[in-house]
C-alpha cells in the first residue's frame, strides 16, 4: 500500500503544527509503515527535530499518528 509520512513540529502554546518532513512510500502494512516512519524520524534530513507523525492512505485518510520521544531524537546521527 502507498502511504504518506509527515513529520511536524508542535507549537505547544496553541497546538499548531508544521510540517518538516514528508515522504511517500510504500509499505506491506500498517506495521511496516510505523517501522518504517520510525526509521525516517531518526536518519531523514530534515531542518527541526520532528515532534510528531502522521501515516495516511493516499487519499488523505489518517491511519495512524504518534508522539515522537526524546530518546528516539537522541539517538539520530549529527
Amino acid at each position: 500500500m502507498t502511504v504518506v509520512i509527515e513529520f511536524y513540529r508542535t507549537r505547544l502554546t496553541d497546538d499548531a503544527h508544521a510540517v518538516i518532513g514528508r515522504e511517500t512510500v510504500l509499505a506491506t502494512d500498517l506495521d511496516d509503515a510505523i517501522e518504517i516512519a520510525r526509521l525516517l524520524a531518526r536518519t531523514l534530513n530534515m531542518p527541526q527535530w520532528p515532534d510528531a507523525v502522521t501515516i495516511s492512505e493516499a487519499d488523505g485518510a489518517a491511519l495512524y499518528s504518534e508522539i515522537i520521544a526524546a530518546q528516539e531524537r537522541e539517538e539520530r546521527p549529527v
